[in-house]
């Protein structure tokens, strides 16, 4: 089993900046891939992932909404998982949830999600 726990979310202005961190526990040496999702208000969490990094350290931004913004960084050594969030805006309003994939087995393992809300 691995657990997740996300912090760093909050109330922020648009064009501000969060950083987000998730701290892996457990059995963190079947870890492979780990990313992150969000769920806007009223909607149901993103099935495709907003950044992702391997284990060896390789990123990867699939959301086109967040590119140039948002960049995901990852530290083996702290068995932790990072977004740094710029200029952020109104839409991207959502709990952030990070999400780490067993090598081994393919499962998926999910924090309990940080809230992030841009407001002014």
């Amino acid at each position: 089993q691995v657990q997740l726990v996300e912090s760093g979310g909050g109330l922020v202005q648009p064009g501000e900046s969060l950083r987000l961190s998730c701290a892996a526990s457990g059995n963190i040496f079947s870890i492979g891939d780990m990313g992150w999702f969000r769920q806007a208000p009223g909607t149901q969490r993103e099935q495709r992932e907003l950044v992702a990094a391997t284990k060896v350290g390789e990123t990867r931004v699939y959301a086109d909404s967040v590119k140039g913004r948002f960049t995901v960084s990852r530290d083996q050594a702290n068995n932790a998982l990072y977004l740094q969030m710029n200029n952020l805006k109104p839409e991207d309003t959502a709990v952030y949830y990070c999400r780490a994939q067993s090598w081994r087995t393919g499962e998926n393992y999910w924090g309990q999600g940080t809230q992030v809300t841009v407001s002014s």
